[in-house]
């Protein structure tokens, strides 16, 4: 070992965590065959998002001509309705000029660096990866599968209403580091979140309404996944009960006062109940969830919990691959204008 690179290890050893990744990222670039938003993988997103067919995102006409290069990146002009458009045009890349530092956010992302620490590393500022943390969720938040399978277990969880961020709050006092309920138990001060699992952990994990949830918001959250051939497992909250019994679908009850948490053996929401307490976890580091981006950290939570948490390049690609199958048309002022509507 050179006198030179024993100097450099040791400075190194003397930086910040937040420097030390800054470095580990440089020299990655270099080591690594790095992953990059041009080229090769802009051609599988393309692939990805058209697989059905290429389209104008516009008009969805089919009779598209090449129209020439913007900043080493092909355009393309409609013959239907004239316009011109990019493969990144409503995704989540659409007019960056940052595509390459979007592969560090993600990985950032992936390992849970806050957005102060996640700004030092890209190289933009905190408030720039808000809203592209939020632009990115708004698309993943859309994915979704066809139909349970088999015994699927249902529980809600509930999170204090949050109005972080928002200023001229004046129908309460300010809440300090998230405050608590003024009501005893479940009340209309609270967001409902209904989660959905059946055992090939295909699962749905959204915000439902506030307080106590009830059959019409069961099943529109869940009604069209849904067959006669599902087994439902809930808690003994009575609206499942009804819901099922309208649906005709096979109904086991789950009443935790009674000690009983399983029922011949087979049937629980033990799975449901450990997916709520990994998301309280996960979502505590955040010091609070404005309730209005509330389902886009569910799907956050959902991905990462998914591939445990690993920021491999493999999962990387997934990610920003995954997100553009879907549209995404969100600007920064109808993000930051966005309001909670239930």
């Amino acid at each position: 070992m050179s006198k030179a690179f024993s100097n450099l290890l040791k400075h190194i050893d003397k930086l910040s965590h937040t420097d030390k990744e800054r470095v580990f990222q440089w020299v990655k670039h270099y080591v690594e065959p790095s992953l990059t938003v041009d080229g090769r993988l802009i051609d599988e997103m393309r692939e990805v998002r058209y697989k059905e067919g290429f389209e104008c995102p516009h008009c969805t006409s089919e009779h598209i001509n090449r129209f020439g290069k913007v900043n080493g990146r092909q355009r393309y002009r409609c013959k239907a309705c004239r316009k011109t458009f990019m493969d990144t045009t409503n995704t989540i890349l659409y007019r960056t000029r940052k595509g390459n530092e979007w592969i560090t956010f993600v990985e950032c992302m992936f390992k849970g660096y806050s957005l102060r620490k996640s700004a030092k590393i890209v190289g933009v500022t905190w408030v720039t990866l808000f809203y592209w943390r939020h632009k990115l969720l708004s698309a993943l938040k859309q994915m979704g599968f066809e139909q349970f399978d088999g015994i699927v277990e249902v529980d809600e969880t509930y999170f204090l209403y949050s109005q972080k961020g928002q200023r001229g709050i004046s129908e309460r006092k300010p809440r300090k580091r998230g405050g608590k309920s003024t009501l005893r138990g479940v009340s209309k001060e609270q967001v409902c979140v209904l989660v959905a699992r059946d055992r090939t952990k295909a699962t749905v994990s959204k915000v439902a309404c506030m307080g106590r949830v009830v059959k019409t918001k069961v099943d529109g959250m869940i009604g069209s996944k849904l067959t006669p051939n599902n087994v439902l497992v809930t808690d003994a909250w009575r609206a499942y009960k009804t819901y099922a019994d309208e649906r005709g679908i096979e109904h086991y009850r789950i009443k935790s006062d009674d000690g009983k948490h399983v029922i011949k053996g087979l049937y629980h929401i033990q799975n449901v109940n450990g997916l709520h307490s990994r998301l309280k976890h996960w979502i505590h580091r955040f010091k609070g969830v404005a309730s209005k981006y509330l389902d886009n950290y569910l799907a956050w939570f959902l991905l990462v919990d998914s591939h445990s948490n690993e920021s491999t390049k493999h999962n990387i690609k997934e990610l920003l691959l995954t997100s553009f199958v879907f549209e995404m048309t969100e600007t920064y002022r109808s993000l930051r204008l966005s309001k909670f509507n239930m």
